[in-house]
């Protein structure tokens, strides 16, 4: 027998051990991957851009294309969609079409994209496109100009394209400066003439423009970088033609880069497009579907409870937090040793004060159970036999739920209307084993069951009503497997419980020895 026992608890402590394991994987892999967190309250930034494109047809049928952003490792793309009023659209990786017969009239046309998950990039872009020098006609007064710019620049530093860039916006009143770069150009055209400088240096350097994610702004033109190809890192460094910081910034998403356009339009005149951008808060566990779709995880996440719909997700988040309460009451009963009305009733009347409240939970409760064990008093006169007893004593807590609520709702107390939530053979199954007991072993035993149960359905209350417990057991359920073989191996305790200690204390104390002193 012992040596069974023995393998039972190395079984189990294996089973334990490969639990804890595989909830530490999956909550590892939540974290990371599907960014959920341990508390319900984390919000998934979602940034709504909207692009706002109008022109004036000229011919029967127009044809729009913009630039779309290509899908980066530094963002996800949630969903894209078009309003064009009698367009047809098309998509390819980079740009958007849009054809179709226009009116007379100003046509509008609305591009929107839901982004999420947006994080910093690294400094070097990998992208395979071979780096082109795109060499400018430039006469010989423009060209002497440039390269008398570029020596100027080469005696500051060693980073050509950061000093070229800090050259050009501190001496903007330089003459020299100022002959290259009009007082009046625009941030592309600035772009374009750097470009110009370091093709001379037959350093490869393309344009791009893109939306710079920040809160509030509306109606505003797209963002103008340029991007260096780097030789040794092989790769492309993006430049801010502003600061002259290096690195693509935070929130920075590329539209359009190198030669190819933003936006053209064919059969049409005066058309321009701006921007706006909006931020949202959505749940970070309501982004999990779409982050597991990105990470190819489709079939796994199909098959888990988070595809299902919201209402059986509530019901199961309630339903996964039992398993913790039921190891309060392993714990309350075989570790402590608290007696109580059986193993399941705390948890029964715990999911009712969830419901009621916790004081007018209890009260009505009481309230009820002190009723019913005067009714049971009375019916153990009559001698009846078990099943019809039984039976009275429910038609009796009916009856009494029945008052309650009604006089709860006439006099508008929230304790009397309580008690619809309480489960009627629970009720009538506590005052029936109360009264066994009462009759058995004195009031004192049958109030000291009852208060017990009580006191284990309040711990158990503080459990599964925290938002927080309820939100961890839900999303890492992983930890449940945990808990079942915690519960096993609890199974397999044949020690004194707590309450027992203090009752054979005299016994220990009896056994006990006395110590020789040595002289």
């Amino acid at each position: 027998m012992l040596k069974k026992m023995i393998f039972v608890r190395i079984f189990l402590l294996l089973g334990l051990f490969t639990s804890i394991l595989f909830a530490g994987y999956g909550i590892f892999y939540k974290i990371n991957y599907l960014d959920f967190s341990f508390t319900p309250q984390k919000k998934t930034p979602v940034w709504s851009v909207e692009a706002h494109l109008t022109f004036q047809p000229t011919a029967k049928e127009s044809k729009i294309t913009f630039a779309r952003p290509q899908k980066e490792a530094h963002f996800k793309i949630l969903d894209e969609s078009i309003i064009a009023n009698g367009f047809q659209t098309s998509a390819s990786d980079s740009t958007f079409t849009v054809t179709g017969k226009a009116k007379k009239k100003q046509q509008d046309i609305y591009y929107r994209l839901l982004i999420y998950d947006v994080k910093k990039q690294t400094s070097i872009n990998e992208d395979n496109t071979p780096p082109v020098i795109a060499q400018s006609l430039l006469d010989d007064e423009t060209k002497r100009i440039a390269k008398e710019i570029l020596s100027l620049v080469d005696a500051e530093g060693e980073d050509r394209v950061k000093r070229l860039i800090q050259f050009i916006n501190q001496e903007e009143s330089n003459e020299l400066v100022y002959s290259y770069f009009p007082l009046q150009i625009s941030l592309k055209e600035k772009a374009e003439k750097i470009i110009e400088l370091l093709a001379l240096e037959n350093i490869p350097a393309r344009l791009v423009r893109g939306i710079m994610l920040e809160e509030g702004k509306k109606s505003f033109l797209p963002d103008v970088m340029i991007e260096v190809y780097d030789n040794n890192k092989k790769g492309w460094n993006i430049y801010d033609i502003q600061t002259a910081e290096e690195g693509t910034p935070l929130n920075f998403i590329a539209f359009q880069k190198g030669n190819t356009s933003l936006f053209d339009v064919t059969g049409g005149k005066d058309s321009s497009i701006k921007y706006s951008v909006l931020k949202s808060l959505n749940s970070s566990f309501s982004m999990a579907k779409y982050r597991a779709k990105n990470a190819e995880k489709e079939p796994f996440f199909n098959y888990s409870i988070y595809n299902l719909p919201v209402d059986q997700q509530n019901a199961l988040k309630w339903l996964m937090v039992f398993p913790l309460a039921i190891l309060l009451v392993v714990i309350l009963r075989n570790v402590i040793g608290i007696k109580t009305m059986g193993t399941f009733t705390p948890m029964l009347i715990s999911m009712a004060l969830v419901e009621t409240g916790l004081l007018s939970g209890l009260s009505c409760f009481s309230l009820i159970v002190a009723i019913g064990l005067a009714i049971r008093y009375l019916l153990s006169k009559l001698n009846l036999l078990l099943v019809p007893r039984i039976s009275a004593v429910v038609i009796f807590v009916i009856l009494i739920i029945q008052y309650f609520s009604i006089i709860g709702y006439q006099l508008d107390w929230k304790i009397g209307t309580s008690s619809l939530f309480f489960p009627i053979i629970i009720l009538a199954w506590i005052i029936e084993r109360a009264s066994i007991i009462w009759e058995e072993e004195g009031l004192h035993h049958a109030v000291k069951e009852v208060f017990n149960s009580v006191l284990a359905a309040i711990l158990i209350y503080f459990i599964i009503e925290n938002e927080t417990i309820r939100h961890i057991m839900f999303v890492f359920n992983e930890l449940n497997f945990v808990i079942l073989f915690i519960t096993m191996l609890l199974g397999t305790y044949t020690g004194y419980r707590l309450t027992e200690l203090k009752r054979f204390a005299p016994l220990v104390k009896k056994n006990k020895k006395p110590s020789k002193r040595k002289v």
